[in-house]
Order: C-alpha cells, then structure tokens, then sequence
C-alpha cells in the first residue's frame, strides 16, 4: 500500500521545497509538488517539515553486558524518538566485539531488538586494553569503522598498525582522543575557572588535541580514513581544519552539549559528567565556528546511558556519560537555529547528509529509489526537556528542564512509523500533524 505525505515542506537540494513525497515497499517511489491521493494512506502533515532520517554515529547501545543501563530495544526506541533511523553503535559491550564470534553477540541483540538501523563498530584492540589488534579483517564486512571508544589507544605504533590494516580494509579509525599521561588523577570536569573556583580536579585540554596532533600525523604516514570522537577543544578545531586544507581523510564529530554549554553553566550534578567534559566558552565558540565553515562535518550525541544510582554522585563520584538522542535536535533547534548563530540547513547537513557520506550509509537523499528514512518535524513547538518521558533507560542529560522551540513528529524507517508507536495510517485513512501533536480523521488522539 502506497503512502502519502502531503502539506509539508521537503528537505531537498540544500533547502525546504513544498513537496509530497509518496513511499512503497520500503522506499521513496515520487517526489512532487502535488501526488494522486487515490488509494494511498495519507498523512496531512500541515506545514511541518520533511528531512532525511537522522544519522548519529555515536550512541552507546550498552546490549550486550550492560543491558540494566540501556538495551537495543529501549536505545532504538529512544532514537527513533529523536529522529534518528540509523545509529552507529560503540563497542563498549561485554563481550567487547574485537572478533567475530563476540560480535555475533551484538548482531544478534540487533536483529532481535532494532527499530532503526544499527551499524555496530568493531574494537581496535583486544578488550580495548591497547595492547594486541583485535581482528579486524575478520569484523570488517559486518562493521562501519573501528573503535576504542572510551580509551585512546595510547600506544602509537599500535595506532599506526590499526591505521595500515584499517586502510587495507577501507574502514575508518573512529578515535577517541585522550592522552593518558596528560590527566590529572581523579579528574571530573575541564581545567578551567569552574573547577578552580571550587576545587575539582580538571581535565587539560591537551589532553585531548595532544592525540589528535599525532594521529594526524598518522594519518599523513598511512592515508588512512580518520575520524576523531566528540572534540572538545579549540586546538583539536584548529587542527583538524588544517588537516583537511591539506587534503587528508580527516573527518570529526562533536556533541550538542559542546555546541551549547560552556563550564560556566556547571552544576555539581551527576548530568554534566561526561569525557570529554564540557569546556570554555571559547572552546564553545571554535566548535561552532568550525560547524559553520565544515570542520565539524558531523553532530552526535554520544549518549551513553547509566543507572540512575551511577549517575546520582555529583561531579566527583558520578561515571562519565550522558544521554542524549530524545533531545537533541529540540536544543540544537532552539539555542543554535533560533538564535541565528547556526542556519538549519547546516544542522540538518551535519545530522542527514555529512554522516552517510563519511561512512558509507545508504539515503540521505529525497528522491526516487532511495529508502524511506524520513524526519518529521514541528519547528513551531514549545515544549520542555523532561527525561522522565524518555524512552531510553538514561535520564541523565544537562539539558533537563531547558526550554525547547521544536519537537520530532513522525519517524520512519524503510517506510514504517516507528514513532510515534502504534499510528501507522489505515488503507484509507489520514493522519493530520498539529503543531508536534497527532490527530486522526479528526479527533485528538
């Protein structure tokens, strides 16, 4: 059965075009400024918005290992919930995915739980202790990239040989950038005037573009394809920048957190502990900069659930980690569109279009033939950040009870609603979209 979105505004060729789209089997089959509506299912979406699925190339999914901080199922549901189809899964799992039989774990986790597409990470090391390879020939047809994402592999020959065997492979190296000789014991948020004014323990910036520095230069040894976690600092912006005016395979990610806050907005709260922490004002400021001119090529959350107990020991006790996906687009919307500081069209290609395009994924596009991943949004929605609501096991989030302009209406994957859940439209019926909220054949639902 064919269905049809009609009355919105379509994400197309850089900008919004006022487009239906029509979907069958999976994928977009026309894309037009007026569609037939005889017998499709139609959903009047009323003047919201229409954009490629959201891409977010780093989540922490938790299954298997950690299931009672995050499953498959609730981690999918909360992208889903977020505009996300697809997520790139980090391999901080028990087994750790550093062969194919522990990976075998994961896909299966994924085949069973997934409402949206999971592209899983495989580890550079075995265990992600740094010491051996993990076997990555082996991982590479089942992976989009390798990682040991909460540690930088401190080690760089070990680098250097996973840059050689992943370049082999034609897959990335997804660094996180950390030298662990520059920490400072028991650090919890960054070195700066928040910390010293009252006695935390900081995190040097160096740390983190002390490590982007060498890989780069790696990068120029091996050419292999490169992309640097949730960069933090200036000097990581100001690196990665001159790396790829050289022409280097250098691509990089940040967080909507480091976009947003600063250390200034601080509170001794298990919610604003993540690695890397949020840091200065101007370490803000070069992030967004580096969005607006491409160094940031990509937003994503990091979300990286925990108990709430794991969580609830202030800035000194709490683990590292924050969630992120059901919230995000809302505040990148309101504190960076809104504010004319960041134009949409930027945010939108550094959520839909840069991620695909770095690592392989298909869409992206609102054509006919590409697969019917699709982002409703309401972009005139007042609402508030309330975790409670989230579908995700996590709460923990800096943003919690920030005031937001827009909300996610619909997604889909492969043509089907998977959120809101339980409202895919009958052969014959209509769904109306009001201002974020759902109404069928007339009636509030």
């Amino acid at each position: 059965m064919r269905l049809l979105l009609t009355g919105g505004s379509v994400f197309c060729g850089g900008g919004f075009q006022p487009l239906d789209i029509a979907v069958s089997k999976g994928r977009i089959v026309s894309v037009s400024p007026s569609l037939p509506r005889d017998g499709a299912s139609v959903i009047e979406l009323n003047h919201c918005f229409v954009v490629p699925g959201f891409v977010d190339v780093h989540v922490h999914l938790r299954e298997p290992g950690f299931s009672y901080k995050e499953t498959v199922a609730s981690g999918t549901a909360a992208a889903a919930a977020g505009g996300y189809t697809a997520v790139c899964a980090m391999p901080n799992l028990d087994p750790v995915p550093d062969c194919l039989n522990h990976l075998r774990a994961e896909l299966r986790a994924i085949e069973r739980s997934a409402l949206v597409h999971v592209y899983p990470y495989g580890a550079v090391t075995r265990g992600e202790r740094g010491g051996d390879l993990a076997e990555l020939a082996a991982l590479a047809p089942y992976v989009s990239g390798f990682s040991d994402d909460g540690r930088g592999v401190q080690s760089r020959e070990m680098m250097r040989q996973a840059m050689l065997s992943a370049k082999a492979l034609d897959r990335p190296i997804v660094a996180h950038c950390e030298d662990e000789s520059l920490l400072t014991k028991d650090w919890c948020i960054h070195s700066g005037a928040f910390a010293r004014k009252h006695g935390f323990p900081g995190n040097d910036p160096a740390s983190e573009w002390k490590q982007v520095e060498r890989d780069i230069q790696l990068v120029r040894e091996t050419g292999c394809r490169y992309h640097a976690c949730h960069i933090s600092t200036k000097e990581s912006v100001a690196l990665i920048r001159a790396a790829k005016a050289e022409g280097l395979p250098v691509t990089c990610e940040t967080g909507p957190h480091y976009l947003v806050l600063c250390d200034e907005d601080l509170q001794d709260d298990g919610r604003f502990k993540m690695n890397p922490p949020i840091r200065s004002a101007a370490d803000r400021d070069a992030l967004v900069e580096g969005l607006l001119d491409g160094t940031v090529d990509c937003i994503a959350t990091d979300h990286a659930p925990h108990s709430a107990e794991e969580k609830g020991r202030g800035l000194r006790g709490s683990l590292n980690g924050v969630v992120g996906l059901e919230c995000a687009f809302p505040v990148l919307y309101t504190e960076l569109v809104k504010t004319g500081k960041v134009p949409l069209e930027v945010i939108l290609k550094a959520l839909c279009i840069n991620p695909r395009r770095i690592f392989g994924l298909p869409g992206g596009k609102m054509e006919a033939g590409q697969p019917a991943d699709l982002t409703v949004l309401d972009l005139n929605h007042e609402g508030v950040v309330n975790p409670e609501d989230f579908r995700s096991l996590g709460r923990a989030t800096p943003f919690a009870g920030r005031r937001v302009d827009a909300a996610v209406c619909m997604t889909f994957v492969g043509g089907n609603m998977v959120f809101p859940e339980g409202l895919n439209p009958s052969p014959s019926g209509t769904i109306g979209i009001v201002r974020g909220f759902d109404r069928r054949s007339g009636g509030e639902s």
